[in-house]
């Protein structure tokens, strides 16, 4: 079943790039090939504030999934891409912004974004977590190559990938978002806040 749901997500965008697929145009500015083009993702932070997935281009940022009640790889992740904006801080004295956006909206409330922030010591605009309000979050995890599926005891399995985008919302990194990043990610990561 989630098989079937990141490739119907995937098969849409590639349409909707190619102009094919009746969904409305991509917002005004952004490119068919950037993530941002995903129709109508709407979504709301830790503090409450709704935006448009769109509104974020305009500079490069970390983007990638995570649910709430994870036990094991989301906080791991968490601290994995807090770890990194601190190397490339120190590298470059410039910090990317991450955004994580749930698959579990059902159960993600801004309550339990806001817990999880706290948990995390993780803030906006630098470091935000967010769940669609309107929108597709499957198509989302689609195009950034995440897989999950919800299991009978409410959890999920999923891998953690870690998409860099540059401004224009283009993917032109990612990273399994484990263990010491990798410098070649750092390195890519410097390079897309030198061309912003």
């Amino acid at each position: 079943m989630m098989m079937l749901r990141r490739l119907t997500a995937l098969l849409a965008l590639v349409l909707f790039s190619l102009g094919v697929a009746a969904s409305p145009p991509p917002p005004s500015g952004v490119a068919t090939d950037s993530v941002y083009a995903i129709p109508a993702l709407t979504l709301r932070d830790q503090q409450g504030q709704v935006f448009d997935f769109a509104s974020l281009r305009g500079e490069p940022r970390l983007v990638g999934m995570f649910y709430g009640s994870c036990q094991m790889a989301c906080p791991l992740e968490i601290e994995y891409l807090k770890h990194l904006q601190h190397a490339v801080a120190a590298k470059s004295g410039k910090s990317i912004p991450v955004l994580l956006v749930t698959f579990d909206p059902s159960r993600d409330d801004v309550a339990m974004l806001r817990k999880v922030a706290g948990e995390h010591q993780v803030q906006p605009p630098a470091f935000r977590l967010a769940r669609a309000e309107r929108g597709d979050e499957g198509m989302l995890a689609g195009v950034l190559d995440i897989a999950y599926r919800q299991l009978p005891g409410g959890g999920f399995s999923h891998n953690v990938r870690v998409s860099l985008l540059d401004a224009q919302g283009r993917i032109v990194a990612a990273t399994d978002a484990s263990g010491v990043p990798d410098p070649a990610f750092v390195q890519a990561v410097d390079k897309a806040l030198k061309n912003r």
